[in-house]
Formats: C-alpha cells, structure tokens, sequence
C-alpha cells in the first residue's frame, strides 16, 4: 500500500515541475537579452574605436602632408644621416690613425733592427779582417785624420784624451805606466772605433785614459817617426838643431802629432813630484810605441783594440769592469794589476837610442819645436 508521503510528491510534482519550466524559460530570456546587450555594447565599442584610430591616422597624415612637416622630417633624416656619416668619418680616421701608428712601429722596429744587423756586421768585420771602415785603431794615421776633416792634423782621439788629462789627471800617479783596466779601456776603443769624436765619460780614470793614449799609437801600422827616417832621428838625438831639421822630414801629420804627444808628456813630468813620472820615465814607457823598426811591432797590446766588445752609451759608461765571452777564454792566472808595470816592446833588448831620442823631444820641447804651433793648454 502506498505511503502518504508518496501520495503527497504524487499530488505537489506537477506544479512544481510546471513552475520550474517557467522559471527556466524566464532565466533563458533574461540570459538572451543580457547577451544581446552585451554584443551590442561591444559592436558599439569596437567600432568608436575604429573611428577613433582612423580619426587619429588620418590626422596625422595630415599633418606630415602639410610641407613644413614633410620638410622637418627631410631636415630630421638629412641630420641623421649627416650623424651617422660623421661616426664612420671618425671610425675610418681612427683606423687610419691605428695604421699609421702600426706602421710608424714597424717602421721604427726595422730601423732598431737594421742598426743592430750593421752593428753586428761591422763586428764581424772586425774580426775578419781586423779593422772595420769607422775604426781609429789599426788604421794609418794620416786616413784617420782625413775622416775627420778637421783643420787640425791630429787624431781627435788623442786630443779628447789629452784634454781629459790636463784638466783631472796631471797629479794620478804612474800616468802611461799603469796597465789600467782592460775592460774599461776595451769599451773606450769601441767607442772610439763608432765615433772618433767622442768625449771621455766622466768619471774615467786617468790612468785608463793614458793607457788609451798609448794603446792608440801602439795600434798604428807605422810609427810616428816613420820606418824611413828610424836611424836618421836617432842620430839626432845629441842635437837640438839636427833634430829639428830631421823632424821636418816628416809627413804633415806625423809631426804635428809627435809635437801634441809629447807636449803632453812634457806637461806630464812638469807633475812628476806628485805623479812619479819624470821625462826620462816617460821616455821609457812611450818609446816602444811611438819609435819601433819593421818587425819589433809592439803586438802585446793589441788585446786592447782586437775583438772589442759592444760600445755602450757615451753618458752612461759603466766602469765596472763587464766579463763577455771573450775573456772566458783567458786562463784564470790571466786578471792583471791595474798598478803593474808593462814590459817594453814584448821582451826584445831596450832600445836605449831611442828612448834617448823621445826623452829629448820631452825635455827640450819647445827649443825643437819652434815653429809648430805649439801646443798649449790654458
């Protein structure tokens, strides 16, 4: 038997399904207008939007149709233009400018590199064949004296030296008696051999600077007094006048020469007190360079001008003595005493005739060379 609950749902269902069938069709048509509303609204604002752009597009058109637009826009691409060309102006001069800059450097690399290659040349020239075409030692006096196309017949060498001397080194003791240091005196000659007319750094000792006198005259392939009139000057030499006739025989610059040395060494002994060298021990030292026959070369102090090693700036000499390869040949005996003694003429007999004739041309300077134009420093 059926419930009173099923028979109440029976009797209240078909009204309450008639209600909700017309609360659906309201709520469907209240949906329909609210979304035809809304496309409307939507239509509407979509389209004053387009009117709005096309308002704005046409506006401006307008305006950069107008000819004083159109002409700043010209103005305005013209300037830009202008811009950008003056940017790569710029970057084309500065790599210009870097190009030039590169090759100035390598311009200036391959002429380091060119003067190195002529030095090492000339180095080996030197030690092919003995002297190289801008040396002073080794080489004929009277060639020397013509390179320097000076008015004065006399090796500048000897002149920057002797000046050197009178001015700082007249009271040094045992003046062209001491040996002096072989690696300073080495890098005088080789920049003596580079520039004939360079001056003696300052602080040189003045022993190593007489030594350079005396290595300089020893390294010439002829003495002063010539092989020729060897025995006619030597027998001159009890007679002021005989000798000053003899002398006059003489090649133009051997003379003057001779006259410049011994001057110098006349000043020298004027000093002897303080500097223990007298004429006649002047005399002793100077002879085996100065007066030699064929074959008594004094060869002994050609270790000071053969194989000499790289000349070093003339301002900034170092005088501390710089070991090369080449003395790593010597024997380990070989160091030698600055203040030591040098034997005459490698050992051979002295030669007492002629140190006779250089200690008259010391001694009786003046009377002998009267008119020389005597040498004189103030």
């Amino acid at each position: 038997m059926p419930s009173a609950v099923s028979q109440q749902w029976q009797e209240k269902a078909p009204g309450f399904i008639s209600s909700s069938g017309v609360k659906l069709k309201e709520a469907s048509q209240t949906a329909g207008t609210f979304v035809g509303e809304v496309a409307k609204d939507a239509k509407g604002n979509v389209a004053d939007v387009a009117e709005r752009v096309g308002s704005l597009v046409k506006s401006r058109w307008a305006v950069l149709r107008q000819p004083a637009t159109k002409h700043a826009v010209q103005e305005s691409l013209i300037s830009a233009a202008a811009t950008t060309g003056t940017f790569l102006r710029k970057g084309i001069t500065g790599t210009k400018d870097k190009v030039v800059v590169g090759k100035t450097k390598v311009e200036e690399v391959a002429k380091k590199t060119a003067q190195k290659s002529k030095i090492i040349l000339t180095d080996i020239e030197r030690w092919q064949k003995g002297v190289a075409s801008t040396d002073v030692f080794g080489v004929p006096i009277e060639v020397t004296v013509q390179r320097q196309q000076s008015s004065r017949p006399i090796p500048l060498i000897l002149v920057k030296c002797a000046d050197y001397l009178v001015l700082s080194g007249l009271n040094s003791q045992y003046l062209f008696k001491a040996e002096g240091d072989r690696k300073v005196i080495q890098q005088l000659v080789s920049m003596y051999n580079q520039d004939f007319n360079a001056s003696i750094p300052e602080g040189v000792n003045p022993n190593d600077v007489a030594a350079l006198v005396k290595y300089y005259i020893a390294s010439l392939p002829e003495p002063l007094t010539t092989f020729e009139l060897y025995n006619e000057i030597k027998g001159a030499r009890s007679s002021i006048h005989a000798m000053r006739n003899v002398l006059k025989k003489l090649p133009s610059v051997n003379y003057m020469t001779i006259e410049f040395v011994t001057a110098l060494l006349l000043r020298v002994s004027q000093k002897s007190v303080l500097n223990k060298m007298d004429a006649r021990s002047l005399a002793m030292e100077m002879t085996p360079v100065i007066m030699w026959q064929t074959g008594r070369k004094p060869e002994s102090y050609s270790k000071y001008w053969s194989h000499p090693p790289k000349s070093p700036s003339k301002g900034n000499m170092d005088l501390t003595p710089a070991y090369s390869a080449w003395d790593m040949l010597a024997d380990d005996g070989e160091d030698m005493d600055a203040s030591s003694h040098i034997p005459l003429d490698d050992g051979m007999p002295v030669d007492f005739g002629a140190i006779e004739v250089i200690q008259c041309l010391v001694e009786q300077h003046n009377p002998i060379f009267t008119d020389a134009n005597e040498t004189v420093w103030r």
